[in-house]
């Protein structure tokens, strides 16, 4: 007869053991992690006008007459997500606005749109493409007629880069006390694009109404005269200017980083540090098409998946043609 003994191991040898009768040590610091994020119900609307170091001005308007100014931070569960000025965010924290204060963006909001540009589409650079603003509906391309000249192809790149984002673009030619603007103007009419000119110490009436109401971005390279054009359309602006290089014909960057300013009429401006290049590896063929539909039908009998770069392109001999 069995002892005790052998008893309680026929036991033990029948019993089926689950995930209960494992015991794990947690590591430190160590806790549980789930996908579920909170919803921020409470969080306040914010738009963000300047992005320095990891913090983020944001406007915070409720009514118009509580607007304030929050500086903010970036919470973790956004991770490596972007935010850049003209983005709608959402802030929880100390929303107050007070002096030494901190809230945090939890949330970006949808995107109308997003300018982007690369440093260049050459082969010894990144070609990492860089987000300009966000939520601009219209690009004013800031070029001078003299001092320094129209650099046309960079103009070129910029109605690329507006049509890839679905931003209406338009010019604004300075300093036409210096140059007649018929040349450049003659130039673009073909493509409808809408153009102001302005001379020194002329009226802005003009420029003024195709701002008022919209959400502009001014772009353009140095010495062009964007930020003399900034503090005009907005007294208390204080963006620095200065003057062109009389040997290099170039400006200097006197815009460091990207500002969003509110206009007395209505509507705001998005003042960029001045550009050399404005790179468009981003763009893909397919984008540029759809810029540009009068291309469309030379491009019928290209090769399949034609990057209309090579020579068997079709679209050169039809340009050639007279098509375009």
């Amino acid at each position: 007869m069995p002892d005790r003994r052998q008893i309680e191991a026929a036991k033990l040898r029948r019993r089926e053991y689950d995930e209960d009768d494992v015991r794990v040590r947690p590591g430190k610091g160590s806790r549980p992690r789930t996908r579920i994020r909170p919803a921020h119900e409470n969080a306040v609307e914010g738009f963000v006008i300047a992005v320095d170091r990891g913090r983020y001005t944001c406007l915070v308007e409720p009514p118009k007459e509580d607007s304030r100014i929050v500086v903010a931070m970036k919470a973790r569960e956004l991770g490596r997500k972007g935010i850049v000025v003209g983005d709608r965010v959402a802030l929880v924290g100390d929303v107050s606005g007070d002096s030494d204060t901190l809230a945090r963006v939890v949330r970006v909001e949808p995107r109308s749109s997003m300018l982007r540009r690369s440093a260049d589409d050459t082969d010894n650079t990144d070609g990492i493409e860089r987000p300009v603003v966000a939520n601009a509906d219209q690009l004013v391309i800031v070029t001078a007629l003299a001092d320094p000249p129209p650099r046309p192809r960079m103009i070129d790149r910029m109605l690329v880069a507006a049509f890839d984002a679905d931003i209406e673009p338009m010019l604004c030619l300075t300093k036409a006390d210096l140059s007649s603007p018929e040349e450049l103007v003659s130039l673009y009419a073909p493509l409808g694009v809408p153009y102001v000119v302005l001379s020194k110490g002329g009226p802005l009436d003009e420029i003024r109404g195709r701002l008022l109401d919209r959400v502009s971005v001014l772009v353009g390279h140095s010495g062009v005269g964007k930020s003399t054009l900034v503090n005009a359309l907005v007294p208390d602006a204080n963006r620095a200017v200065s003057h062109v290089n009389a040997v290099t014909g170039r400006g200097r960057h006197t815009s460091t980083s990207a500002v969003a300013l509110e206009l007395p009429e209505g509507g705001w401006i998005i003042d960029t540090p001045g550009v050399r290049s404005f790179g468009l590896a981003h763009v893909s063929v397919e984008t540029v098409l759809a810029g540009f539909p009068d291309l469309v039908e030379g491009t019928v009998t290209c090769p399949k998946g034609c990057s209309h770069l090579g020579e068997e392109c079709a679209l050169d001999a039809w340009v050639e043609a007279g098509h375009a």
